[in-house]
This record gives C-alpha cells, sequence and structure tokens, in this order.
C-alpha cells in the first residue's frame, strides 16, 4: 500500500494567487482551503473562515489536522487591512505552534522604502504606508515561530485570469475614466505558476527563513500594465496617461534572487518569457 497524502492547508484560497494554487496543491497534497465571503474554485476541502477569529482558526487547524499551512489570507482594503493581515497571521501562528505545523508566509515587496534596492533577505523592513508597514508586523510574528518560510514576493499576474488589478484597469478604461501608469516605480512581476511551484517546493523543504520569490524581469508598473493590456487585447485607451507615481509608495523595490535560484529548482521567468511560452 502507498503512504497517505500529507496534508496541506491553504488560507486565502479565493485569492487571486490561491485560485491557481489550491487546484495545483491538490495534485500533490490532501488540501483544505479557506475563503472568506465566496468560493471561486468550489473544490472538496473548502472552508469559510475569518482569520481574525482566533477561536474559529485554532478549530480549523484542529479539524484539519495539517503537516503544513500555507498563508495567503490577507486584505488591501483599508477598514480592515491591518486586522486581516496583522491579527489574522497572528492567529495562525499561535494555532501552527500548538500544533508543531510547518508555516509558508506569504510577504510583500512593499514592506520596504524603495530606495535602497535591490534588497535581499537579510535587509530589515522599512515600510512607508500602512499596508507595507501591516505585512512588515506580520512578519515579524512569524519570525518569532522556527518551523517557517517567509516568501517576499512582487507583483501577481497571470495569462489565463485576468489579476484584480488589471481587472480595475480595463473597467475603468472601458468606461471612459482616468488611468495612469506609473513610469517611475520598479517591480518584478511574479507568475502565479512560478510563485505557486516555489511555494509547493518550500512547504516541506528544510529551509527556514526568508527567501524573496519573484519575477526574473524588473519593469516599471507602466511597462508591466502595457504589457498587460496588450496581452488581454485592451485596445481603447483613450484615457490612460503614463508618468510618476504616488510618492507614498516606494519606488523601487527589485528583490536580490541569488539565493532563491540557488535553492529552487522553480524557473523564476520574467513576463516576456511568459508571454513566449503562452504564445508556442
Amino acid at each position: 500500500m502507498g503512504s497517505a497524502k500529507k496534508r496541506l492547508l491553504i488560507t486565502g484560497g479565493s485569492s487571486y494567487l490561491g485560485q491557481y494554487l489550491v487546484p495545483l496543491a491538490k495534485s500533490q497534497y490532501d488540501v483544505c482551503y479557506t475563503y472568506f465571503q465566496s468560493d471561486p474554485l468550489r473544490l472538496d476541502g473548502g472552508v469559510q473562515l475569518d482569520v481574525r477569529d482566533a477561536g474559529a482558526v485554532r478549530e480549523l487547524i484542529l479539524a484539519c489536522e495539517p503537516q503544513a499551512v500555507i498563508h495567503l489570507a490577507g486584505s488591501n482594503r483599508s477598514d480592515d487591512m491591518v486586522s486581516v493581515i496583522r491579527e489574522g497571521t497572528a492567529h495562525i501562528v499561535e494555532a501552527v505552534e500548538e500544533g508543531g505545523i510547518r508555516l509558508v508566509h506569504m510577504s510583500s515587496d512593499v514592506i520596504f522604502d524603495g530606495r535602497y534596492p535591490p534588497y535581499h533577505e537579510v535587509d530589515r523592513p522599512t515600510p512607508i504606508h500602512a499596508y507595507g508597514q501591516a505585512k512588515a508586523d506580520a512578519e515579524s510574528v512569524v519570525s518569532d515561530f522556527a518551523d517557517h518560510v517567509i516568501i517576499r514576493t512582487s507583483l501577481i499576474y497571470g495569462l489565463t485570469l485576468m489579476d484584480r488589478g488589471t481587472e480595475w484597469m480595463v473597467a475603468a478604461l472601458r468606461q471612459g475614466q482616468p488611468v495612469k501608469l506609473f513610469d517611475d516605480q520598479m517591480r518584478q512581476p511574479v507568475w502565479t505558476e512560478t510563485l505557486s511551484l516555489a511555494c509547493l517546493e518550500l512547504v516541506f523543504a528544510d529551509y527556514r527563513g526568508i527567501l524573496n520569490v519573484a519575477g526574473g524581469q524588473s519593469m516599471s508598473r507602466a511597462e508591466f500594465g502595457l504589457k498587460l493590456l496588450d496581452w488581454w487585447g485592451i485596445a481603447d485607451r483613450g484615457s490612460l496617461s503614463i508618468g510618476p507615481g504616488d510618492p507614498e509608495w516606494p519606488a523601487d523595490t527589485r528583490l536580490d534572487l541569488s539565493l532563491a535560484k540557488e535553492l529552487l529548482k522553480t524557473r523564476l521567468l520574467g513576463v516576456d518569457d511568459v508571454i513566449a511560452l503562452h504564445r508556442t
């Protein structure tokens, strides 16, 4: 008889990344996943959860009995952002620590102020806005737990399901509303498959600590936005402008990917590489 599959819990399975990661993970593991209000996946193992409810988090961990948790759940809405990111992460950490369960936590490149790129795993967060501060606080909570991996990543996109930022941009353009793409903010957009495969590599790996995982191609947010508009065939761009961005957002959060390239089998493809793959 073959050995039973390891059990994995993915919070935020209804998130943009979660919608790709959950089905991929199910091919390898026995997966439970959570959603907040609605479940676009509607697969076996979906459970509604508010990570701000410490008791509900603990009950789910006890019921699911995972060997590892990938924590994706978060929010960028101003009314609940801090509580979901900071408190929700604390509740997850409390539950996995009690159960001796490995944790993979998803963080962001915007924990940095964007003044001194490229950022290495040893660089301390220097957030300049509320979202970056909340993500930095969550990292601090996770780092107190021994068996963890913190993945710092960048803008997440796919070419089969439109990401939320592009959805907003396309809707605004179709209504003739102004859309501005920033040409002074540098990022490393990461493909959903790249990030998902990296998560699954790391979930039961020996590595512990922080790891930068992003796309291998650096570009401005304007260049990235234009490439996605081209991919989705959005030709009507009459209300689109390009120029400098909000100074409250970091200008250049490029990450040093040397360690990830050394540790991972997953290739850190750039946007142009991914587009070329989809066109072949």
